[in-house]
C-alpha cells in the first residue's frame, strides 16, 4: 500500500470514528466470560503483540506520535502498518487520540494487526518506542459514551473497582483507559471504557 492510499484510509476511518463507525479497524479477539452488575464484563482476551512508549498520560501527544510514526515508517523495513483498535492509556488525562490502550505505569499502547505479528513485525527506529507480547489475560471493562473529563473517568473507574470488588475479583494493576474513537466524535456515539487486568481465578 502506498502512502497516498495508506493516508487516504486513515482519514476515512477518523471521518468515520466520528459517528461511531468502527468496523474498518481490526480489534483484539476476546470472549465475554461473565457479566457483572452496572454492565461490567470480564473477558478472555487472546496473546497479542503491541507496539509501546513512555508516556505522561492519557493526553501525551508526544507519546502518541512516536507510536503513529512507528505505523507510518519508523520501522525497520520502513513498511505502513494499519492502525487498530482500542488504543490503551493510563494516567489521568483525557486522552486525544484514535483507538489507543494506556496503561497505569505511564505507558501508551497501539495493538498491531494480527497478520503483522504472525508475519513478524518490524523493530521501531525511534527511542523509546519497542514491541511487547502481550499474554492471554483477563480484562474487567466498563463500556461508556460521553465526555473524558477527568471526573468521568473518576465515576466509571469507581464504578467498575466496587463492581469488581462486590464480585471478589482481584485487580492484577490499577484501571486503565481504553479508547475507540477520535476524541472528537459525536460524544453519544464514542465507544470508551475503562478497564482493569484482573488476576487468575
Amino acid at each position: 500500500m502506498d502512502k497516498f492510499v495508506y493516508y487516504l484510509v486513515t482519514l476515512v476511518e477518523s471521518v468515520l470514528g466520528v459517528f461511531g463507525v468502527r468496523a474498518l479497524y481490526e480489534q483484539p479477539r476476546y470472549s465475554v466470560v461473565q457479566h457483572l452488575d452496572r454492565g461490567v464484563e470480564i473477558r478472555a482476551y487472546e496473546g497479542r503483540l503491541a507496539v509501546e512508549t513512555d508516556s505522561r498520560g492519557q493526553g501525551d501527544g508526544e507519546a502518541f506520535g512516536r507510536l503513529f510514526r512507528y505505523i507510518t515508517g519508523a520501522n525497520r523495513t520502513g513498511g505502513l502498518i494499519a492502525m487498530t483498535a482500542p488504543v490503551e492509556a493510563g494516567g489521568q488525562r483525557i486522552a486525544m487520540t484514535v483507538p489507543v490502550e494506556q496503561g497505569a505505569g505511564g505507558t501508551m499502547r497501539f495493538f498491531l494487526p494480527r497478520a503483522v505479528a504472525e508475519a513478524g513485525a518490524p523493530e521501531p527506529t525511534e527511542k523509546g518506542v519497542r514491541l511487547v507480547q502481550v499474554p492471554p489475560e483477563r480484562i474487567a471493562a466498563l463500556r461508556f459514551t460521553g465526555s473524558l473529563s477527568p471526573e468521568a473517568r473518576s465515576v466509571h473507574e469507581r464504578t467498575l473497582t466496587d463492581v469488581l470488588a462486590a464480585s471478589n475479583q482481584k485487580l492484577q494493576s490499577p484501571p486503565f483507559f481504553m479508547g475507540y474513537d477520535p476524541p472528537f466524535s459525536v460524544p453519544f456515539l464514542r465507544r470508551n471504557e475503562i478497564a482493569a487486568r484482573l488476576t487468575s481465578p
